[in-house]
């Protein structure tokens, strides 16, 4: 045992593993890992534990308790720092930095996987043949090649699969749709596109920014507007040197320059350049027009068409010439408008 000076509010480090500790205790605690005495044992499983409150969280496996409760979404967890690492999906907050290229992280353990990138260290390996890998889920999933064990199962034809993403995909070929809306009776495949589609009804929106405090029904959608405000954009079109901040947004604008339009309206045939452009485009067919202006009552298919028309009862004008400083309720009001600067014909 080993006290540092040098070390901020961490003093105590580790002679085995050269970890550092805030408290004496901690330390004390973390050695029992290397001394290996693991006193408290699982009636249930038999598995071993190093303390009994490692032992009590344990069991809340076979018992299916989850005593902490998120505020915002009423979401339970079995421990409490599964619950604060979910807090941050609300918050946005990424208190874990990369020093080499500044991303941000929810949690300790992505940071700490995320910096494999960089270093190339590859720490889990397959005894069997092996193969090495940077994250150890990575190596569980990968051992199912040879254990041949496929846990996840279909309940309508009894296909297996190795991991539970392919499980959710080949769901689809069934077209098993078990959850209900009540309000509009759409089905979805699990709980959670259920829960997120009832904020369209419900108007809930607990996913906040807390640079702009602009608010999302869902957490992908705020982690990828906080990117916005970073300024962020790491992806770079080759044909047109337009910046992105995801790769994936990346790839569907590299469409533009293809040409290519991979998505087939199952009603119409006709060829669409992106998953959510066929989803508004099937809109079309179903006559669906989930958003309400709540002024007039007027129905939209589009979030973003209800939140133009909102600027007629506002009188809100975002879009403003830059020469006469003229301002529109919408940005081809201003296109139109700009042609009398530049003396350009409005008949093509």
């Amino acid at each position: 045992m080993q006290r540092r000076k040098d070390a901020g509010d961490k003093t105590f480090q580790c002679e085995v593993c050269d970890k550092l500790f805030g408290q004496i205790v901690l330390l004390k605690r973390h050695m029992m890992i290397h001394i290996g005495d693991k006193a408290f044992k699982c009636e249930v499983c038999n598995k071993l534990f190093l303390h009994s409150f490692h032992l009590k969280k344990h069991m809340r496996i076979h018992t299916g308790d989850k005593p902490y409760k998120c505020k915002v979404c009423d979401k339970s967890f079995s421990d409490s720092s599964a619950l604060k690492t979910h807090g941050r999906l609300h918050t946005g907050d990424k208190p874990f930095k990369c020093e080499v290229c500044f991303k941000m992280f929810r949690q300790s353990s992505t940071l700490i996987a995320h910096k494999r990138i960089h270093t190339g260290d590859k720490p889990f390996k397959c005894e069997i043949c092996f193969k090495m890998f940077s994250q150890c889920s990575s190596l569980k999933t990968h051992t199912r090649i040879h254990t041949g064990d496929k846990p996840f199962k279909c309940e309508v034809c009894d296909k297996s699969f190795r991991q539970n993403c392919s499980l959710k995909t080949h769901m689809m070929i069934h077209g098993e749709k078990p959850f209900k809306c009540k309000e509009c009776t759409k089905y979805f495949i699990s709980s959670s596109d259920l829960k997120t589609h009832i904020r369209f009804h419900t108007g809930e929106k607990p996913f906040k920014c807390k640079v702009c405090y602009k608010t999302f029904r869902r957490s992908v959608v705020l982690i990828r507007h906080v990117k916005t405000h970073i300024g962020e954009k790491q992806f770079k079109c080759e044909v047109c040197s337009r910046m992105f901040i995801e790769k994936g947004s990346l790839k569907i604008h590299m469409r533009i320059h293809t040409r290519d339009k991979p998505f087939i309206c199952n009603i119409c045939g006709k060829k669409l350049s992106s998953d959510n452009v066929l989803k508004r485009h099937k809109k079309i067919h179903t006559g669906e027009k989930p958003f309400k202006c709540d002024v007039c009552c007027k129905m939209f298919r589009e979030g973003g068409e209800r939140n133009r028309h909102m600027r007629i009862h506002t009188g809100e004008k975002l879009f403003q010439c830059e020469v006469c400083d003229k301002m529109f309720l919408q940005e081809r009001g201003l296109t139109t408008h700009m042609r009398i600067h530049t003396g350009e014909n409005s008949i093509i």
